[in-house]
């Protein structure tokens, strides 16, 4: 069969996938309840990227802090999970840690805008976590995006780019890069190895490791590509269902509505598929229970703002998509959010001010709450 022919096919199939788990705003039955927003934590430094842990509690980043906490979901009780990693450097306001997945029992740490380009002297990557204030990075995205810039031509002026979202992938990861505007995939085959800072063939400033005890240290090669890349589309979050990718699109300034998307692409995928769209600077795409799909979006830019900067206060929204595309908002006047998680039929929302809010019912029957 020809390249076409397995195009089409592909895509044919990726739009029936999209269908069967995207209801239309008709066929969606209303909730039975109205969702209610409580505020569960607040305090948290540099707040970013979630997820939920092995254990069922939601897991946070701090990236000013340099930590991971770990909240308990019912009850909002804070506990470090980790600690010591790159912080974010003050003058660019954002970065160090700002996602985190779990394989198995073993957390993954995306570290990012910490590296020499930014004044830094970290590395850009993902940082396997060892224990409480110890962590081996598995892949150094920063040196692998200077080597490998975008072949698609758009303006970017941070090389090491702007890494946003991590997502599990078959045994690795997939992380959205919303300054160079591509998804990479990453790999963890390999062996640990006892390597040399000389052996990595990285600057000895990068390596914090090193400037910390200028001894040897473990490093996994985790194997580093482009999946898939896009134009000036500002990609964010990531879901993963089957064989489809979901991925929210912030789109690029001034953050207009319809530039907030949802898309979906398989593994060889080199085009996206769009999904819904509607809702201004979308941050991040996730699944509800009962496979509904939702996405966050942080609200309409502010004018005249710089790339990279925050939405308008108090302008965020949960949404859901619905299969004809359109957008339903779930609740709004969030402030500033940035990552979604769903622990049952109830969901979590981080935001940049370094809160928590738990938004219970969202769910719609046969999987949320009835009477």
């Amino acid at each position: 069969m020809n390249r076409i022919g397995r195009f089409l096919i592909g895509s044919s199939l990726l739009m029936v996938l999209i269908a069967m788990i995207t209801p239309s705003a008709e066929s969606a039955p209303p909730p039975s309840v109205s969702p209610t927003a409580a505020l569960l934590v607040t305090g948290l430094q540099g707040a970013t990227g979630s997820t939920v842990g092995p254990d069922g509690a939601l897991y946070v980043t701090e990236g000013a802090a340099g930590r991971i906490s770990r909240v308990d979901p019912q009850t909002g009780e804070l506990t470090t999970f980790a600690s010591g990693l790159p912080k974010a450097i003050p003058a660019v306001g954002i970065g160090g840690a700002i996602d985190v997945a779990f394989i198995g029992k073993t957390a993954y740490v995306l570290v990012t805008l910490v590296d020499h380009d930014v004044g830094g002297s970290d590395i850009d990557g993902i940082y396997r976590v060892d224990g409480p204030d110890s962590f081996t990075i598995v892949a150094d995205i920063g040196d692998f995006n200077i080597n490998n810039p975008p072949t698609i031509p758009f303006p970017f002026f941070i090389p090491t780019g702007v890494q946003y979202a991590l997502q599990t992938f078959r045994g690795g990861f997939l992380v959205t890069d919303g300054h160079l505007n591509r998804v990479l995939r990453v790999t963890l085959d390999g062996e640990g190895q006892r390597c040399s800072v000389e052996h990595q063939q990285i600057p000895a400033e990068r390596h914090p490791v090193a400037q910390r005890d200028d001894e040897e240290i473990e490093c996994r090669h985790g194997e580093i590509s482009v999946l898939i890349a896009f134009d000036d589309i500002v990609p964010t979050g990531l879901a993963v269902s089957g064989n489809t990718i979901y991925m929210a699109e912030a789109g690029p300034v001034p953050h207009l509505a319809q530039n907030g998307k949802v898309v979906a692409f398989g593994p060889k995928s080199t085009t996206a598929t769009e999904v819904a769209s509607g809702a201004p600077l979308l941050v991040d795409v996730e699944f509800g229970r009962g496979r509904s799909l939702y996405a966050l979006s942080q609200g309409p830019g502010v004018p005249g703002a710089p790339p990279g900067s925050p939405a308008q206060p108090n302008s965020g929204a949960l949404v859901k998509v619905n299969g004809d595309g359109t957008l339903t908002i779930i609740t709004d006047h969030l402030n500033l959010p940035t990552s979604l998680e769903f622990i049952g039929t109830t969901a979590y929302v981080v935001t940049l001010t370094g809160e928590v809010w738990k938004i219970e019912g969202v769910s719609e029957p046969p999987y949320g709450v009835s009477h």
